[in-house]
C-alpha cells in the first residue's frame, strides 16, 4: 500500500503546488487520492486524459495533477468538458466538481449532459455549502442547515444530486462517502469505464465552512458521523416498504448502471452519414 502512494504521488501530482490550500479535516485530498488510484488502476494514458473543473475548494483539484487540465469559470466544467469530448471522442475526460458549481450555478449543465449521455466522468464533490466562495446555502444544504445566507436555518428543500442524474439520463451513478476508500475507487473506474455519462457523488465534510456551524463534531468523529447518516443500497433494498417510508438516512452505493446510447458516437455516426450521402 505504502509502496503503491508513493508511486501514485510521483507519478501523477505536480509536487510544486504543495502544500495544498485545504483546510484540516477537509476530504478533497481524499478524493483526489481514491481519484488518481483509479486512475492507475484503469492505466489511462495522461496524454490522452484531460481533467476539468470549475470554481470551488474543490475545483482546484486538476492544478494538483501533473496532466492537461482546464480550470474554468464557475458552474460551466461540464459545458466545456463537453466541448473537449465533442471536439475529440478518444479523450478521456474527467471532471472534479462541487455541489454550487455543478447543481447551482452550473445546473443546466449537469442536466443536459446527463440527458445527452455524454462520455464525461463527473465526480462531484458534495459538502452541502459553497465551500471557498463565503459559505453560502447551497442546492443540497439541508433543511435548517445554517450556512451565511440561512443564518437561521435553510428552508429550502435539497435535491438529492443522484436521483437528479438519474431521472435526466445518466447512465452511471454512485454515492460514496470518504470512509469506503475500497467502493470509491472501483466506482470511479466503473464510471470511466462506462461509456456515457458518469456521476459519482462524494459527501465530504467542510469543517470550517459547514460542519462547525452545525456544531458536528470534528476530525475522525465526523467520519463516523457521516456512516451513521448513510445506509448502503444492498441493505435500503432489504428494508420492507413501510420501513424505506421512514427511512431518513442517504442512499450510498452504485445506484444506477444502464448502458444507453452515447452522444458522441451516435453524432460522429450522424455526420458520417451525411458526408457519405453528400
Amino acid at each position: 500500500m505504502f509502496n503503491q502512494a508513493r508511486n501514485i504521488r510521483k507519478r501523477y501530482l505536480e509536487m510544486s503546488m504543495y502544500p495544498s490550500i485545504f483546510c484540516t479535516g477537509c476530504g478533497i485530498g481524499n478524493v483526489l487520492n481514491y481519484a488518481l488510484r483509479a486512475v492507475d488502476g484503469e492505466h489511462l494514458d495522461l496524454d490522452r486524459t484531460v481533467f476539468v473543473s470549475g470554481i470551488g475548494c474543490s475545483s482546484r483539484l486538476p492544478g494538483y495533477i501533473d496532466a492537461d487540465g482546464l480550470h474554468t469559470t464557475h458552474g460551466r466544467a461540464i459545458a466545456f468538458a463537453t466541448g473537449i469530448k465533442t471536439a475529440d471522442p478518444d479523450l478521456t475526460v474527467i471532471i472534479f466538481t462541487g455541489d454550487g458549481d455543478a447543481a447551482g450555478i452550473g445546473g443546466n449543465h449537469l442536466i443536459h449532459a446527463a440527458r445527452r449521455n455524454v462520455d464525461l466522468t463527473v465526480i462531484c464533490i458534495n459538502n452541502y455549502i459553497y465551500g471557498m466562495t463565503g459559505g453560502q446555502v447551497s442546492p443540497t444544504t439541508p433543511i435548517s442547515g445554517k450556512t451565511t445566507t440561512t443564518p437561521y436555518g435553510n428552508q429550502e428543500e435539497p435535491f438529492d444530486l443522484c436521483s437528479l442524474v438519474i431521472g435526466a439520463g445518466a447512465s452511471y451513478v454512485a454515492r460514496w462517502t470518504l470512509g469506503y476508500p475500497y467502493e470509491t475507487v472501483k466506482a470511479v473506474r466503473e464510471g470511466i469505464r462506462n461509456k456515457g455519462f458518469s456521476f459519482i457523488e462524494m459527501l465530504v465534510p467542510c469543517p470550517t465552512g459547514y460542519t462547525k456551524r452545525q456544531k458536528l463534531p470534528e476530525g475522525r468523529e465526523t467520519w463516523d458521523w457521516y456512516k451513521e447518516s448513510t445506509i448502503l443500497k444492498s441493505k435500503w433494498r432489504a428494508l420492507s416498504k413501510e420501513e424505506r417510508a421512514k427511512e431518513t438516512r442517504t442512499v450510498i452505493g452504485r445506484l444506477r448502471s444502464v448502458p444507453r446510447p452515447e452522444f458522441t458516437k451516435t453524432y460522429g455516426e450522424l455526420v458520417e452519414r451525411l458526408q457519405t450521402k453528400g
